[in-house]
């Protein structure tokens, strides 16, 4: 099987997986993906007590953190799936119809 660092724009379709799918895990940071969501999170810091609750959910790894809080999102990385939103115990995260990041 090809690893995911190995495909680009000239894999012949025969090397790829059915669908074009990766198997391998941990590979969400190593493709830029984030420009074609359906809803943008956005993060209401005052209402963030930096819990971390969202981090582990996050499938796309597009909630960096730095010294202990988390920072606002990875737009080239989120798919705006609305996780976040969904395990958010203090209603800190609002999904935005729409792709565009405001």
């Amino acid at each position: 099987m090809i690893r995911a660092q190995d495909i680009h724009e000239n894999t012949p379709w025969e090397d790829l997986s059915p669908g074009g799918e990766i198997y391998e895990p941990g590979t969400a940071l190593a493709f830029d993906t984030g420009t074609w969501r359906t809803n943008t999170p956005v993060l209401y810091r005052e209402l963030c007590k930096h819990c971390m609750l969202c981090v582990p959910f996050c499938p796309d790894s597009a909630i960096p953190v730095k010294d202990g809080k988390r920072l606002d999102f990875d737009f080239m990385h989120c798919k705006g799936c609305g996780i976040c939103k969904t395990v958010c115990p203090f209603q800190a995260i609002e999904m935005n119809l729409g792709g565009e990041v405001k």
